[in-house]
């Protein structure tokens, strides 16, 4: 079960942060105003940063600002899982000591973030939209996740680069993928085509995950596996096809991002 987190205190120890940055940094100031220190909660911050990252001439920081903090506003849940998704990465990433990091730095958090804007509106039956924010995720960050792909939170896209999903994916919770990951179909075959990640999953670089196909809980994948059938919990998999080479060592090879095989 996931921790409950105040959102309201994390929002709070990030404005502190910023604050301190902009007094070390005063070439930031303009930056950490407009994101954090001028807004009133992570959602509003998360809008903010999202639209001077997704602003393009089809449509600017000042239509995508307020069209942004309607989503987050009205979605609670989403602020939520990625307030989740900032302290997974400070947990898992030795590169990163601080959630203000991720949502000022990291194009995986805002990639993941843009896929759950785009998750809500696909949901809504605004697919348009929902496919202008993919193709926007795809062409800023070079992450391509279909809006109607279910992922949970606790999420590490791990420099992220190349990540593809499709549209009939299932990601649980605390999962951590590195980047060049594909979890793809196999071809023109239509419904359910896409593979299932359970829960503590560790997906290592350049593996492609192909069909419908099942990870089990906290299994490992290892870098540039080919994976075609179904993984056992807690196996290590590696290879091109991928097999069993052994146990995972960790009951959630992704909160220890252990790569070893």
């Amino acid at each position: 079960m996931q921790q409950k987190i105040d959102v309201t205190d994390l929002w709070q120890r990030m404005q502190h942060e910023a604050r301190e940055i902009s007094h070390h940094e005063p070439e930031m100031t303009s930056m950490l105003n407009d994101v954090v220190l001028s807004r009133s909660d992570l959602a509003t911050a998360l809008a903010c940063r999202l639209s001077r990252k997704l602003a393009r001439e089809d449509m600017c920081k000042q239509a995508l600002m307020p069209l942004l903090s309607d989503i987050f506003s009205k979605n609670p849940t989403l602020v939520a899982s990625a307030a989740r998704d900032l302290l997974a990465i400070c947990e898992r990433d030795p590169a990163c000591d601080s959630p203000l990091i991720p949502l000022l730095y990291f194009k995986g958090f805002c990639a993941i973030t843009t896929y759950r804007v785009s998750h809500v509106l696909w949901q809504a039956g605004r697919k348009h939209l929902a496919f202008y924010f993919q193709s926007l995720s795809s062409e800023i960050f070079a992450v391509d996740i279909h809006p109607a792909a279910r992922i949970g939170c606790g999420i590490l896209l791990d420099h992220a680069t190349s990540l593809v999903i499709g549209e009939t994916a299932i990601v649980e919770d605390n999962v951590s993928i590195l980047h060049e990951v594909t979890l793809g179909g196999t071809g023109k075959a239509t419904g359910d085509r896409h593979p299932i990640i359970r829960s503590g999953v560790l997906i290592g670089a350049g593996a492609k995950i192909l069909g419908r196909v099942e990870v089990g809980t906290g299994a490992k994948i290892g870098a540039g596996s080919v994976v075609l059938h179904d993984v056992p919990a807690h196996k290590t998999v590696a290879g091109v096809p991928a097999v069993i080479v052994g146990e995972a060592r960790q009951s959630a090879p992704a909160l220890d991002m252990d790569q070893q095989l």
